[in-house]
């Protein structure tokens, strides 16, 4: 949603960099840039006013004046500044002392308020609550039945006493829900209450009757993130009509400006609690102001990408994977790669992931082209192969590649090229789980290409060379020979006894990688 802004934003602090100083007129100039960027991402203008000037009157003193490096100190205010303007600090959840803790969702008909209430059942389940949806929006069609189907798909529990399609009482649905969640041990209701399309006296009465009548501890006003500066007015209009405590933004994946969603914390003075970033209904987190301005600046967001991690990857599992990886490369086979591979996918999107990490803006174009479904077909290859083949994938030669390539649908190139590419993983991976560091790199401690071990490769070739001598030659080559038969003699070079065949000796696979 921020694209459009974020590339604005980089193109501006580019102009800025390798200046070691900076001047008035390039100050006016950025700060100039920086508005036009945040009125074309339809931020509000009170907000742009008193961003901009903030940042001027910070930009112009002695932080940037006497910094080492004046851009990235206004970068680092720039930064300072939106998180200011989306809240501050992370605003949580409050729960009662006494449950069940009540939240009350408002907003808008076509906001998302019946999704996002499955999303937010789902998120409080994974946090080790028992949430109850309630069904108070009995104007809508269907939309208690949306709601029931949602609560299924969320695996949280739903009160829905009345059919709704205009038939009920929603106050006394909201009141009785209250009763139910304690006889049946819930500890947090969320009341779905109806929207409109528009303000209007009838929502706001009987949203204030349904607020009244279950005392929640929580109000969160639902707001589509893309429907632009008319977001601020429902806000403003519902602060003053209802009240809300907290904001949360659905449909921040769309392709609006979305700068709507920077001004509605500023304007109405509730901080954004939550954010939807997608369909699936665990497309959904708590939002924290500092990484959404980190984003926002291309600066990635590791935090909330190790958190998706934690949620996902299993601490013993992890540890088990690193053991099996220090015992040595061929202890990872394509089963461990293909699991690991299915974690990583239940961390989301691969695209929303690599949009995380620091640096990955400039990659845009990539990233959005990146196909999905690729992690698909290597999940059918590696699945075509027989479990042999999956434990040994050294032994999958030409006329196995073909019968897995038929098995899941793709060319033979693309099993050869899987193969290939595992087997440079697990040796790259082997390789850092050891505390070798990165093959291939010069001068570093357990890394391959030092110059000096170049040298002695070179100065042991230079020792096996034969000289260019015939007599001089003859002799090496008696020399040899005589070498050879007083090792039959004694024993082989690996202990073996005299006399024993040396061409039938195999040395163990361990040993053989060093040969």
């Amino acid at each position: 949603m921020f694209d459009t802004l974020s590339d604005r934003l980089a193109a501006t602090f580019k102009n800025l960099r390798g200046k070691g100083r900076l001047s008035e007129a390039d100050i006016d100039a950025t700060a100039r840039e920086i508005r036009i960027a945040l009125l074309e991402a339809d931020v509000a203008l009170p907000v742009v006013r008193s961003f901009i000037k903030q940042v001027k009157e910070r930009a112009a003193g002695a932080e940037v004046s006497q910094a080492l490096n004046p851009a990235q100190q206004v970068i680092k205010i720039v930064n300072e500044e939106l998180v200011g303007i989306l809240g501050g600090e992370t605003r949580r959840l409050r729960f009662a002392k006494n449950p069940p803790t009540v939240i009350m969702l408002a907003g808008l008909q076509g906001a998302g308020k019946t999704t996002l209430a499955g999303k937010l059942g789902r998120w409080l389940k994974g946090q080790g609550h028992s949430p109850l949806l309630v069904a108070c929006d009995l104007q809508r069609p269907n939309a208690v039945n949306q709601l029931s189907v949602v609560a299924e798909r969320a695996g949280v529990a739903v009160y829905a006493p009345q059919p709704g399609n205009g038939v009920g009482d929603p106050v006394q649905v909201a009141k009785d829900s209250i009763e139910f969640a304690r006889t049946k041990v819930h500890d947090v209701v969320i009341v779905d209450t109806a929207g409109r399309l528009g303000i209007d006296q009838e929502l706001m009465q009987q949203a204030a009757d349904i607020r009244d009548a279950v005392s929640p501890d929580e109000v969160l006003f639902v707001v589509d993130a893309m429907i632009g500066q008319d977001a601020v007015n429902t806000a403003e209009a519902f602060r003053d009509g209802v009240g809300f405590d907290g904001v949360v933004l659905s449909k921040l994946d769309g392709d609006a400006r979305g700068g709507a969603a920077l001004s509605i914390a500023h304007v109405t003075g509730r901080q954004i609690m939550f954010a939807s970033n997608g369909e699936k209904l665990d497309d959904f987190d708590a939002f924290h102001p500092d990484r959404m301005a980190s984003r926002i600046l291309g600066m990635g967001d590791m935090l909330s990408l190790i958190e998706k991690a934690e949620q996902t990857f299993s601490q013993a599992e992890a540890e088990k994977m690193a053991a099996k990886l220090q015992k040595g490369p061929k202890e990872f086979t394509l089963d461990d790669f293909l699991a690991q591979m299915e974690q990583v996918r239940k961390m989301g999107s691969i695209s929303k992931l690599l949009g995380m990490l620091p640096g990955m803006g400039e990659m845009k174009s990539q990233i959005d082209n990146l196909d999905e479904r690729d992690v698909d077909r290597t999940a059918a290859i590696i699945k075509s192969m027989t479990p042999a083949e999956r434990d040994q994938p050294t032994i999958i030669n030409g006329s196995r590649r073909a019968r897995i390539a038929k098995g899941s649908g793709v060319e033979v190139s693309a099993v050869k090229n899987l193969v290939e590419r595992f087997f440079e993983a697990r040796k790259m991976m082997s390789k850092m789980a050891q505390g070798g560091g990165m093959p291939g790199m010069p001068g570093m401690p357990g890394m391959g290409g030092g110059p000096g071990r170049q040298k002695k490769k070179q100065k042991q070739a230079k020792g096996k060379q034969r000289s260019g001598n015939p007599m001089k030659r003859k002799q090496q080559e008696l020399e040899a020979a005589k070498r050879r038969e007083e090792q039959a003699g004694a024993g082989g070079a690996f202990g073996l006894p005299g006399g024993e065949q040396q061409k039938d000796f195999e040395l163990p696979d361990e040993f053989k990688k060093f040969m």
